[in-house]
């Protein structure tokens, strides 16, 4: 399974848009590098009063969906 490591750090402010539909995707880079994009929805569970924010090991499958998310 292939997986990626991202720290987060997303303010209410952010969310608000993210929840909202505004914007749809998280844009970050992962810890190797690699430049990442995935839908905010994967998220939601993390989200606290200040926001989202931690670190995240997210899994896909072979075919490169996405399979799971944790908190590191």
């Amino acid at each position: 399974m292939q997986q990626i490591i991202v720290d987060i750090n997303i303010s209410p402010d952010e969310w608000i848009k993210l929840y909202q539909g505004v914007a749809t995707d998280v844009h970050t880079r992962a810890r190797d590098g690699r430049s990442v994009r995935f839908p905010a929805r994967i998220l939601s569970r993390f989200y606290l009063r200040d926001g989202v924010r931690g670190s995240f090991r997210i899994l896909f499958d072979q075919d490169g969906k996405f399979a799971s998310i944790e908190r590191l």
